[in-house]
């Protein structure tokens, strides 16, 4: 019984990389197990089709906008905020709107590339965890194989303590792979949180042209 177990954890582990985030990958990016495309950051022209934030000069030199863009940013703050976040700014900067608003999207594109950067980076991570544990998980159900020699072999010691860690690991790793499954749709939502900032910003600016 024991084997016929083993054998059957084993398929469910192959069949959960078969189907699963790590069988989306691209055959040209063997370290990312998400079915989106990977991509290092994201593309300003996605985000924004306004003026250059960058001619409006650095937005870390902005307190007030540096401010707002790391509060517009942060994923605490609701999207039902943004327009009223916004709207005090412009009212506070006065004539020096546009500049502002500009340094405030300059700001939050870099801090959410940065964000989804180490996000993307950790994907990887746990995907590599992901695979080591997978292997584990492989060699346990062949060592729980080789301690039965039939179906009808007594239990042992050692056969019940490799069913006990087979069965934990093999837990942990359908817990982990469908975590991963989330996790994969974080770099999107933070590509999307970008791009509504940007569609709020550039409807408050006064001078529209590219």
């Amino acid at each position: 019984m024991i084997r016929s177990l083993a054998a059957a954890l084993a398929l469910a582990v192959t069949a959960v990389l078969s189907a699963g985030p790590l069988a989306a990958q691209p055959k040209s990016d063997p370290d990312w197990p998400c079915p989106q495309r990977r991509t290092p950051e994201i593309d300003l022209a996605q985000v924004w089709n306004g003026p250059d934030p960058a001619s409006a000069g650095k937005w870390t030199d902005d307190q007030d906008a540096a401010s707002l863009a790391v509060k517009l940013a942060s994923r605490r703050t609701p999207a039902k905020e943004f327009g009223p976040l916004l709207d005090g700014f412009v009212k506070e900067a006065g004539a020096e709107a546009d500049k502002g608003l500009l340094r405030v999207m300059a700001g939050v594109y870099e801090i959410i590339n940065d964000q989804r950067s180490k996000i993307i980076h950790g994907i990887v991570r746990y995907a590599h965890g992901q695979q080591r544990l997978a292997d584990r998980i492989r060699e346990e159900a062949d060592e729980l194989s080789k301690a039965q020699t039939s179906i009808t072999a007594p239990e042992t010691a050692e056969s019940r303590k490799l069913d006990e860690q087979l069965n934990w690991d093999t837990r942990i790793f359908d817990e982990r792979a469908k975590s991963l499954i989330y996790v994969c749709e974080t770099p999107v939502l933070l590509e999307q949180r970008a791009f509504d900032i940007g569609q709020q910003i550039q409807s408050r600016l006064k001078a529209k042209g590219g």
